[in-house]
């Protein structure tokens, strides 16, 4: 069954982001994952407590591959330069799908 990855961006340093967005999506790929959500399209159609800044969706075949991805040397580094470009709100969660 598929799985995603959810991120909640609040980007602090735009263009390391952008070089962050270069580096990441070959990772990703070789991995069969694959994006699913444009940057700064969400819309909240009713108020509540998430307010995020940005959202992101990759899905990937499965969960062993989003973990394999997640795990992979190429993906490490680019952990620590996502971190330096996204503020302390951001945070990562992983869903199966059905």
């Amino acid at each position: 069954m598929p799985a995603y990855l959810i991120a909640e961006l609040s980007i602090t340093d735009p263009a390391k982001y952008e070089d962050y967005r270069a580096k990441v999506r070959p990772t990703f790929a070789k991995y069969g994952g694959r994006l699913l959500t444009k940057l700064g399209s969400h819309k909240m159609p009713e108020e509540g407590n998430w307010k995020p800044d940005h959202v992101v969706v990759l899905e990937f075949p499965d969960l062993d591959s989003l973990n394999a991805w997640y795990k992979s040397p190429e993906y490490q580094p680019l952990i620590t330069l996502r971190k330096e470009c996204t503020g302390d709100r951001s945070t990562l969660f992983f869903l199966e799908g059905v």
